[in-house]
């Protein structure tokens, strides 16, 4: 095979084990930037693999040139004119740009141009080698991946995330001389801790997988090593008559920590399952890394399944060993639980008035206290169940100064809600206390009791209008109070859930409670328009077009739910064949009445008007007035504009045929009238200028 050839290009980076969390985002990285600069470096790249594993970076790339292509270089000199003087002898000038080039004046070649004449320089340059340009390829890529704190190790002044131990760079069947954070390259890599401790000498690059796989007990392939964890973890399982709960970040977590995964499955004594379900689940998952084993019924089994990173001889000596381990784990939930409940849940509200919540806007306990008033302002304008709505609220964030809480933050409102069921409070009154948090991400649910609702909806605008009013709001990717979740949290609990609340008027409400504590007036529209914005791409995730969504919010609808109702019926509206004439229309009238002088449009003086189309549409506009207005005032835009729809022709025809600028000035602001009239009747839905045409 000629040198020249195209072959596999293979790069490892061999270190100490990998943060497990990051492995996945550091060879994406990885893999991402040693492309991209072979790609600025003029490479072809066709086919790319990827392989990251607990001990390993790698990387290879199908088919690579040994250099790169040959490239025509031109460079542009002086004009013809200013190269030779009267006596037809080189300038200074021609003689610097021929010396600059590497030749002599005559070898400079002539390019006719629109602007005359000018001498240029044409040669082809020789690509680079892509064993000469490598090196720093591989060494950028590593300068930037995504790594908070670099260390070093030994001697060199190399620093990387972990300690690096061996480098393999090879082009087909040859080693590429290299060194990168103090590494010598080789064909030599090396397989499992254990199983395959001795090098492995690598015959060619694409000799890689297979390799470690037959020889190192290694899988290389993050995906092909989680998909075998999976596999594995559902056929154990099915021999306990169980089913697992299988976490997809732990899964990830759990393949960026072994190389040659083996399931096993271990057990627990059956006292622990009197503790509840997810504070099980959360220490298995979060102190284990296993995963828990429910039945069919999905109650959680007193069973679960680890993944070891070895073969052992004695797989029963490492069940043992895993079930030694969560003992004391299982026991100190069991501890906690027990704990907990010794007091009344409300009493741990004390403890809150020394937690600070934001230190301008004070204490924990300060913020459940306006919580509360406005959760019950909020149940009132319902006709929710004060008491209920009252009691959750003064609950809500007793558990955060739980044992439990204490040890798995994650599980706030989860445990409330437990204790309260233990302490006999009502159903929907515990059920709020988790429903607080609610939605807690993109495809979680919003609460689905009443009072849970009202508890997310003012414990999320307290905080939202508290952090806008001292000035903290979220700026570029920085949102460390997760304002954009609450604001769409709000947005989605009052139209999923059809509350029908102004949302001006409780952020007023919720500016007034923090009066003590900061002036939250000045505020109140950039938090409503904050919170607006978030809908735009709560429509676009349900294919409302950006020009549905402007129409509506151009009139700054003030309820969610009547904002909602809005967006269905003008989306509904744009699908009609009318649509375009009329939204066409809306725009001319529009752009007519910004440049009216009319001061206050008078109504319609009906003995004014002489053409017969706008009599004709004076009329349709008197009878479509009587019968759509009702349908507005109920909220049913959908019927109203689908009504307004049969407007077009006489409108069309209007503008067919009437002149509106007339020189009479009564007839003229008669019928910008008219047309005021109209455009009125149409923005009781939405701005339907806005739309854009197809």
């Amino acid at each position: 095979m000629s040198a020249d050839a195209n072959q596999d290009l293979l790069i490892e980076l061999g270190t100490e084990e990998l943060p497990p969390k990051a492995l996945k985002k550091l060879s994406v990285a990885f893999t991402n930037g040693i492309v991209d600069g072979l790609k600025k470096a003029g490479f072809e790249i066709n086919e790319v693999e990827s392989f990251a594993a607990p001990r390993r970076l790698a990387v290879l790339i199908k088919d690579v040139a040994a250099s790169q292509p040959d490239r025509e270089v031109e460079r542009k000199g002086p004009a013809l004119k200013a190269a030779y003087d009267a006596d037809g002898k080189p300038t200074k000038a021609v003689m610097g740009f021929a010396k600059s080039c590497g030749v002599e004046v005559e070898d400079l070649q002539q390019q006719e141009t629109d602007k005359g004449v000018w001498l240029i320089f044409k040669a082809s340059e020789k690509g680079q080698v892509l064993s000469v340009l490598i090196e720093d390829i591989i060494n950028q890529s590593l300068a930037k991946l995504p790594i908070p704190k670099r260390m070093r190790w030994g001697s060199n002044d190399a620093e990387f995330v972990r300690p690096a131990h061996w480098l393999v760079l090879m082009h087909g069947e040859k080693v590429i001389d290299a060194e990168v954070l103090g590494l010598k390259s080789s064909a030599k890599t090396f397989g499992h801790r254990f199983h395959s401790p001795g090098e492995i000498v690598l015959k060619q690059a694409s000799d890689y997988q297979e390799k470690l796989l037959s020889q190192g007990f290694v899988i290389a392939d993050f995906e092909q090593r989680k998909q075998k964890i999976r596999q594995q973890v559902i056929d154990t399982v099915k021999q306990l008559k169980g089913e697992a709960v299988i976490d997809e970040d732990l899964l990830d977590e759990v393949t960026a920590l072994n190389e040659w995964p083996i399931a096993v499955a271990g057990e627990f004594d059956a006292i622990y399952l009197d503790v509840p379900d997810e504070a099980l689940i959360k220490t298995m998952q979060d102190n284990q890394k296993y995963f828990p084993v429910r039945d069919k019924l999905g109650n959680l089994k007193n069973y679960f399944i680890t993944i070891s990173n070895i073969d052992s001889k004695s797989p029963e000596k490492v069940k043992e060993g895993n079930e030694r381990v969560v003992r004391p784990r299982l026991a100190d939930a069991k501890f906690f639980w027990a704990q907990d409940q010794k007091q009344p849940l409300e009493t741990f509200n004390t403890a809150l008035e020394k937690v600070v919540f934001q230190k301008k806007l004070g204490s924990l306990a300060e913020k459940t206290q306006r919580v509360t008033t406005l959760a019950e302002s909020i149940a009132v304008q319902l006709n929710a169940n004060v008491d209920y709505v009252k009691r959750a609220a003064q609950l809500s964030k007793c558990d955060l100064m739980t044992d439990m809480v204490g040890e798995f933050a994650s599980l706030q409102g989860v445990m409330g809600k437990h204790y309260a069921q233990k302490a006999g409070e009502a159903a929907e009154v515990a059920s709020a206390i988790d429903e607080q948090y609610k939605p807690r991400g993109a495809g979680d649910d919003t609460a689905s009791t009443t009072t849970g609702q009202i508890l997310s909806i003012s414990d999320k605008l307290d905080t939202l209008v508290g952090i806008f009013a001292i000035g903290q709001k979220p700026t570029g990717e920085k949102d460390p109070y997760a304002l954009r979740r609450a604001s769409l949290g709000i947005l989605r609990t009052i139209i999923e859930r059809q509350l029908d609340l102004d949302l001006k008027q409780l952020i007023s409400e919720s500016a007034e409670l923090l009066k003590d504590k900061v002036d939250a007036s000045k505020v109140e529209q950039e938090v409503f328009d904050y919170i607006i914005e978030r809908l735009r791409a709560y429509y676009l995730d349900q294919q409302v077009t950006v020009d549905v969504f402007d129409a509506v919010s151009a009139l700054s609808p003030s309820r969610p739910l009547d904002f909602d109702k809005r967006i269905k019926a003008v989306s509904a509206f744009r699908e009609l064949a009318e649509a375009q004439s009329l939204a066409a229309a809306n725009k001319r009238v529009g752009n007519i009445l910004k440049k009216s002088a009319t001061g206050t449009i008078v109504a319609v003086d009906k003995n004014l008007l002489s053409e017969d189309a706008e009599k004709k549409l004076y009329d349709a506009l008197n009878v479509l007035s009587h019968v759509v207005e009702p349908m507005f005032d109920s909220g049913d835009y959908e019927s109203a504009l689908s009504q307004l729809s049969s407007l077009r022709d006489p409108v069309d025809a209007f503008f067919d045929s009437v002149m509106v600028m007339a020189d009479d000035e009564a007839i003229k602001n008669n019928r910008i009238a008219l047309l005021n009239t109209m455009n009125q009747l149409f923005l009781r839905a939405a701005d339907l200028s806005r739309l854009h045409q197809s």
